[in-house]
């Protein structure tokens, strides 16, 4: 009862907002990032603070970063974002090498971290701005999100609800969300419920097949 109590608890308060302590700046892992030739990702599935964490693992992937996206004020906060008026979602905007990883594994890993059968929800997390959501940015985006759901949807029982449209505007988060897993290891929401997430990401690029010359 008392772990029942107190994996609730951890439930409770996710991505919440509420800051952990940071580690030190010279704590953290240095990352040299070359955006010459990038192409950019925009996905929501969920806590931002999950994707960002599980995309930064994928070889090729040069940046993530926590955003907000989708909705209809410019320039929310997170208070703003979470009070469901301004119809954001939680995003990553992912920096990615196309010559290393394609975007098509990166939507295979989508479906291997969060949920796409579930309106407004991951787990404990509810609410419109925890959506599946791909925003795409160009016309081929949109064709190869469409081609990855149709070809995932037979290993869901339920129909995928995940929306796809076009990114209209982006906007970053709050300094403090940004890289949240890798300063605040043990937080609780990050060792419950993002670490899992890290772990699933790492089996995939184990298995991930290079993208070819």
């Amino acid at each position: 009862m008392i772990a029942a109590i107190a994996l609730a608890t951890v439930l409770a308060s996710a991505c919440t907002g509420e800051t952990a302590s940071a580690a030190e700046p010279d704590a953290l892992a240095e990352r040299t990032i070359d955006m010459d030739n990038a192409s950019t990702a925009v996905l929501g599935g969920g806590c931002f603070w999950c994707l960002e964490a599980a995309y930064e693992v994928v070889p090729g992937v040069l940046d993530v970063e926590s955003g907000y996206a989708g909705g209809t004020r410019d320039n929310p906060s997170y208070e703003e974002v979470s009070s469901g008026l301004t119809g954001h979602a939680e995003v990553v905007r992912i920096r990615f090498d196309p010559s290393v990883v394609s975007y098509r594994s990166l939507l295979d890993l989508f479906w291997k971290i969060h949920d796409p059968t579930t309106v407004d929800r991951q787990g404990a997390d509810v609410g419109s701005q925890y959506r599946s959501i791909i925003l795409y940015t160009t016309s081929e985006q949109k064709a190869e999100a469409e081609a990855s759901i149709a070809a995932i949807q037979p290993s869901f029982r339920k129909p995928i609800v995940t929306v796809v449209k076009e990114l209209e505007a982006y906007f970053v988060a709050e300094e403090y969300h940004q890289d949240f897993f890798r300063k605040n290891p043990d937080y609780g929401y990050c060792q419950v419920i993002v670490a899992p997430k890290v772990e699933k990401a790492q089996s995939f690029v184990e298995s991930l097949t290079p993208v070819k010359p």
